[in-house]
This record gives structure tokens, C-alpha cells and sequence, in this order.
């Protein structure tokens, strides 16, 4: 195979010289040029035909998003965004993502590259060579399957099952892909519960814009919040989330334990808690590279959830879903636009107590 073709966009001498000396070694991987602003990036794209950039989001002459935008327009490509842990960077980095970013990486300061290169190495690595299996067709994934349905809020007339609960695991690709889910669902919909996997700074503000959006209240779960419909809570970013019953009603239930699947939060987590509440529960696994959620996903179907994994051909990274399929741990296997409706469906269902399907038109 040929290796990858990386082009290194950042205006800080230091900055690229941190990314080729960490991608240099990779037979997988050649690093066929630098840029130093947009401007240069533009040339050398056409010169070097690369398969993928790393790109500084703050640079001169032409901001990231900018030329971002730009190049979505005219030679979409995958892009693994370089991103400040700053509520700035988050914002921005979130807005790459809408505008078709593939991925994004937290830029390390000088004192804590020298303290865990080898992380950001593993790290910087695994998602360009992600990056680098995303098909041409999804490069615009973002921008189409992620746009809330043309219908609006899909209408529900609600789930008289107490405790009834979605829960969506994520990780590339779905801050978009969580996006198109939850701006379809009306504020009377169940209670959704979600694990994504983003720094804590990004968790926050990604939060925050999805209630800016949303006719559901959306939050980052807090440690003993309890948990109600219409309601959606996501995981801080350094903490798994778990679920708990108690004297009749459920909670958010944060912990600092260690990574699982290389994840805090972990999607596996999340599932594995529900188990007990399995019949009264919807697990959902979206877009994402790695393993996370697969095991869990399989566990609930056993128990009696209806579990549901995003099909390949809407999803950006097809690896946590396909990594489900594997094990056949799904009762369903939807494409991004129909799970909205597939949930309220299920929902509406357990409402009626019916065999056959349900769903108000």
C-alpha cells in the first residue's frame, strides 16, 4: 500500500516541526509538505495532491475556517483539525466540524508535549490514518445527513412508560451526527443520556449549542442529577457517565475511574450501567472510529433493549457500529435520517403496548 500523504498547515515553525518529527517514522505515513498560511496550503495542495491536512484553526492572511470552508467547496479532502482546549478553540473547533472537518486533535503547549509525546503520537496517528479511509461520498456527510429532517420536529405524542430512556454512544463524526438526531426529537420525547467522546472544554460548549438548537433542554450531566424527559444530558469529557435507579427514578451518575477502550468517557460504560433497566431502554451507536460501545450494545440486546447502530453509508467512520454489526448487536441498523423517527417509534410503541409498529404521521 501506499503510504498516506499529510500536508502540515500551521503557522508555528514549532508546530510543524512537533507533527512531521511524530508522523516521520510511520511507514504508513509521509509527510509531503508544510504551509505556513492558507495561501501557501492552497498551492501545495495542488502541487502535492495530499490525502490528508492537518490544520491550524488561527493563522494569518486566512483564518482555518475560512479556508476551510473554501476547500469543502472545491477539493473536499479530509482534515484533522490542530485545536486550542479553550472555550474559543471549542467553539471553532465545533464550527470545523459543521463546516466537514473529519477530526480535530488538542494542540499541545511546549511543557506537555515533552511530558506525553507518546500520546499525542498514538493519538495524532490513529486519526489520520482514520482520516485517511473516510470515502470521497462522506466528505460532505456533515453538511447533508447532519441538517435537521426537512419536516422539522418529528411529532410525538409522548411515552406514558415511566423511565422510558435513550442512550447514544459516539465518537468521529458525532458531534454532527448527535446533532441531527436531537434537533428532529420535540420536547416531549424520552429522556436521552449520551456519551461522545470530546475533551472536557469541548463537551461543555458543544452543550450549550445543542440547547441553543433544541426544543429539547440539553446539559452536560451533572453527578446526582436526576433525570427527566424531554431532557438530554451528555458526559462531561473527563468522566464516565453511568445511569442509576433509585426509589423509582433514574439519575446521572459521573466517575473518575480509569480509561476504558482508551476512552473517558466510554461508551461501554454507559451501556453496561443500563443493564438492569434494559427492557425500558433504547441504546443507540453512532459514528465512530475503535471498538467503544460494541460489547455494551450487545449486552443490552441480550437483556431485552432495543438496540440500534447507524448504518455505513451515513456514517463518517463506520467503526464502532460496524464493530457492533460484527457481533450482531443490533435489533436495527438505520441510516442517520431515519433513527430520529425509529426512536420516537419505538417509544410510541411502548406507549401503546402494541405488537405492530406505531407512529404518528
Amino acid at each position: 500500500m501506499k503510504p498516506i500523504k499529510v500536508l502540515i498547515i500551521d503557522d508555528s515553525t514549532v508546530i510543524r516541526a512537533v507533527v512531521n518529527e511524530v508522523l516521520k517514522d510511520d511507514p504508513e505515513i509521509e509527510v509531503v509538505g508544510e504551509a505556513k498560511d492558507p495561501m501557501i496550503a492552497r498551492e501545495q495542495i495542488k502541487k502535492l495532491n495530499p490525502d490528508v491536512l492537518t490544520l491550524d484553526i488561527e493563522m494569518p492572511k486566512m483564518d482555518g475556517i475560512t479556508f476551510l470552508k473554501n476547500l469543502m467547496r472545491l477539493h473536499p479532502m479530509p482534515v484533522v483539525m490542530l485545536s486550542t482546549l479553550t472555550t474559543k478553540g471549542a467553539d471553532i473547533t465545533l464550527q470545523a466540524l459543521e463546516i466537514g472537518a473529519v477530526d480535530f486533535i488538542a494542540k499541545p503547549s511546549f511543557e506537555a508535549l515533552i511530558a506525553n509525546k507518546s500520546t499525542f503520537q498514538e493519538t495524532l496517528l490513529r486519526k489520520i490514518k482514520f482520516a485517511a479511509t473516510v470515502e470521497n461520498k462522506n466528505f460532505r456527510l456533515n453538511s447533508t445527513l447532519s441538517k435537521p429532517l426537512a419536516t422539522g420536529l418529528l411529532p410525538f405524542k409522548g411515552c406514558q412508560r415511566s423511565n422510558h430512556l435513550v442512550a447514544i454512544g459516539a465518537s468521529t463524526g458525532g458531534t454532527e451526527a448527535i446533532k441531527a438526531i436531537i434537533t428532529a426529537l420535540p420536547s416531549n420525547s424520552p429522556a436521552v443520556v449520551i456519551t461522545l467522546h470530546i475533551p472536557k472544554t469541548f463537551s461543555a460548549r458543544y452543550a450549550q449549542r445543542m440547547n441553543e438548537i433544541c426544543a429539547v433542554d440539553v446539559q452536560e450531566a451533572r453527578h446526582g442529577q436526576k433525570i427527566k424527559a424531554g431532557n438530554v444530558y451528555i458526559a462531561p469529557g473527563n468522566l464516565h457517565l453511568k445511569v442509576e435507579s433509585k426509589g423509582g427514578a433514574l439519575f446521572c451518575i459521573l466517575e473518575d475511574s480509569p480509561d476504558v477502550n482508551r476512552h473517558k468517557p466510554a461508551v461501554d460504560i454507559l451501556f453496561n450501567s443500563l443493564l438492569p433497566l434494559a427492557n425500558n431502554v433504547q441504546a443507540v451507536l453512532l459514528t465512530g472510529m475503535g471498538q467503544d460501545g460494541a460489547k455494551g450494545l450487545l449486552n443490552l440486546k441480550n437483556a431485552g433493549a432495543m438496540t440500534i447502530i447507524q448504518d455505513k453509508a451515513s456514517s463518517l467512520i463506520w467503526g464502532m457500529p460496524g464493530s457492533a454489526h460484527a457481533l450482531n448487536a443490533q435489533v436495527k441498523e438505520c441510516s442517520l435520517a431515519n433513527i430520529p423517527k425509529e426512536i420516537l417509534t419505538h417509544a410510541a410503541l411502548a406507549r401503546q403496548g402494541k405488537k405492530e409498529v406505531f407512529y404518528e404521521k
